[in-house]
């Protein structure tokens, strides 16, 4: 099976950058796994927030929308499946396994996504999506203004703890994971952070932090730091080099989405040290104009 451009991952950077190739009358194959990372969000019953005209839609109805008016342009095959053993050829076309058929492109789109890995504090899983979240600029004005709470997972949890007081005013669970410096502390005093040293047992309730003294702390809203990893190996298969962000890799590209592997492109949570739904759209369409204008040299 052949194709113009191929891209793996049909959320909304690889949706974005397949939409710009379809507007160029350019053949295009979406490999979709179907493993959304906000379909937690789904699951809890709320919202995406921060897209320009689509603030407070539910993910899985804009990602719905969006995949049926990209499947009106003629040239866009939609396939469901794993990508896997990723592989340059000889000639320089790249070639993928999907659901045991081999897809040849000319050119890829990496819009894989990542992986969260949440610290293991017992509750906190559960509440992912719902009252647990890791953008406060996606999640903090739904707190109402209400109290947050930081878990510490890594040193980001410093930034957390200096931005959340805009949003509540905020406690920083230390939790035995992050040790603040005396400029830290003197950080958190001028911002109103609250610091608790003492370890969290689990979370209960909507976002109550039980402490190991036995005290419970209740929270509107709780914060962490989880490490991302990428949810495909596709791009390590291939040989593009990956950059080491703070919360994990991510794929090292250029200021027109392009890897280091020539043909490959990549945009979206996995090609950025972090970011949100509008952020994954616009690399999704640099990224598709930048593999159609390759296409033409």
């Amino acid at each position: 099976m052949h194709t113009d451009f191929a891209i793996v991952g049909g959320s909304y950077a690889g949706m974005s950058a397949a939409l710009q190739l379809a507007r160029a009358r350019r053949q295009v194959t979406v490999v979709d796994a179907g493993l959304r990372r906000n379909r937690f969000v789904d699951e809890a019953g709320s919202s995406s927030h921060g897209f320009l005209s689509r603030d407070g839609m539910a993910p899985a109805q804009l990602w719905q929308e969006a995949r049926a008016q990209l499947l009106q342009y003629p040239t866009v095959r939609w396939i469901k499946g794993e990508a896997r053993q990723a592989r340059v050829l000889p000639s320089g076309e790249l070639a993928l396994e999907v659901g045991g058929q081999l897809l040849v492109a000319r050119r890829l789109v990496l819009a894989t996504g990542v992986r969260d890995e949440l610290p293991a504090v017992p509750g906190l899983a559960e509440r992912w999506g719902r009252s647990v979240f890791h953008c406060p600029y996606c999640h903090g004005y739904e707190v109402g203004g209400g109290a947050i709470g930081v878990i510490a997972a890594s040193p980001l949890a410093q930034h957390h703890a200096l931005m959340l007081p805009d949003w509540g005013p905020t406690t920083l669970f230390l939790n035995g994971l992050y040790e603040p410096t005396e400029a830290d502390l003197v950080g958190f005093a001028r911002r109103g952070t609250q610091i608790e040293a003492t370890p969290v047992l689990r979370i209960d309730g909507w976002a109550d932090v039980v402490l190991a003294d036995g005290r419970t702390l209740a929270m509107q809203g709780l914060f962490t730091q989880p490490r991302t990893t990428p949810a495909s190996p596709v791009a390590q298969q291939l040989g593009c080099v990956l950059a080491d962000g703070p919360m994990g890799p991510y794929v090292q590209v250029d200021a027109m989405q392009q890897t280091s592997v020539a043909n490959v492109f990549a945009c979206g949570d996995a090609a950025r040290a972090a970011g949100s739904i509008a952020l994954s759209v616009a690399d999704g369409a640099m990224a598709g104009v930048a593999a159609h204008r390759a296409s033409m040299l």
